[in-house]
């Protein structure tokens, strides 16, 4: 006798994860007779948790902080992908084997698929300042294709992501995060110079780290460094409205919330998980709920 296929997300801590209500709302939509649930799990105990998934019968788990690099080592393989990364966001136990996948890059790239089409009907270049230096900014930062710097804390971290999100012709740089948060009339470094090809730059601002999230202290940086036509885009989503987003639409700023890198990250798990496309035409109804 077969069990319902179930699945899970792991993290430390875990209990403001909204995965569960999504898989759970999807499974309703497909009617899926399945579950999804959540797992605190902490680093020291990860190895064990990991190993456990196919005795527990789980289909799989989602991986969130702080394990999306750490988890790589319990792994029996992971797709080119996750490898060319270096981070693995979704876990999936095949035949018995353990499996990992990155599907934050794809979730996170599809909530920009009309500020790209923008910039290109602008024939503007594209800077991207992504603050972190995490697994979710490893995917972030992977294959970008345009200007990008990297801001961290740890600035020998912050030159590995930005050497490794470059490919052929593309500049890339490092920084520390100290640079935006000084006031730009401190003389600190602006965001003024023209793109490649001397074309207008048109500049993403992108927070892959925990700073805003409950429980943690807030990203402060100073938003008037950059043009009005600047998005901001806070990969947090609890809270929803970040200090950062908030304080980026009270500077006129567009922005995007991070609900719409984790609908889009756990639209590709699903599948994984479920074997069946999440059905995305719901995702107004599912956004109001997540948002209740």
């Amino acid at each position: 006798m077969s069990l319902p296929p179930s699945a899970g997300v792991i993290g430390w801590p875990v209990a403001h994860s909204k995965s569960p209500l999504i898989h759970r709302f999807w499974l309703a939509k497909l009617g899926i007779d399945g579950d999804y649930g959540r797992f605190a799990v902490a680093p020291e105990r990860l190895g064990e948790a990991i190993r456990a998934l196919p005795a527990l019968g789980l289909r799989g788990v989602n991986v969130t902080v702080p394990h999306k690099v750490a988890v790589m080592a319990y792994l029996d393989h992971f797709d080119d992908l996750a490898a060319e990364i270096g981070a693995v966001n979704t876990v999936v136990v095949e035949d018995g084997r353990l499996v990992g996948f990155n599907t934050d890059g794809d979730g996170f790239h599809s909530a920009l698929k009309s500020w790209r089409a923008e910039v290109e009907a602008a024939n503007a270049g594209s800077h991207v300042h992504l603050i972190g230096t995490g697994g979710a900014a490893q995917a972030i930062a992977h294959g970008w294709g345009s200007e990008i710097t990297v801001y961290g804390r740890d600035l020998a971290k912050a030159e590995r992501l930005a050497v490794a999100s470059g490919s052929a012709g593309d500049a890339v740089h490092f920084a520390s995060l100290d640079d935006l948060q000084r006031p730009s009339s401190d003389n600190a470094p602006s965001p003024s110079d023209p793109a490649p090809n001397n074309r207008p730059a048109r500049y993403l601002v992108v927070n892959a780290t925990t700073l805003g999230m409950l429980g943690q202290p807030p990203l402060h940086i100073d938003l008037d460094r950059y043009p009005e036509d600047t998005m901001v885009y806070d990969i947090v989503y609890s809270p929803l409205e970040t200090p950062l987003l908030a304080a980026a639409r009270a500077r006129g700023l567009r922005t995007i919330d991070g609900l719409s890198m984790l609908i889009g990250q756990a639209s590709a798990a699903f599948e994984l998980f479920f074997g069946a496309p999440a059905p995305r035409e719901y995702d107004a109804e599912l956004r109001t709920l997540l948002t209740a």
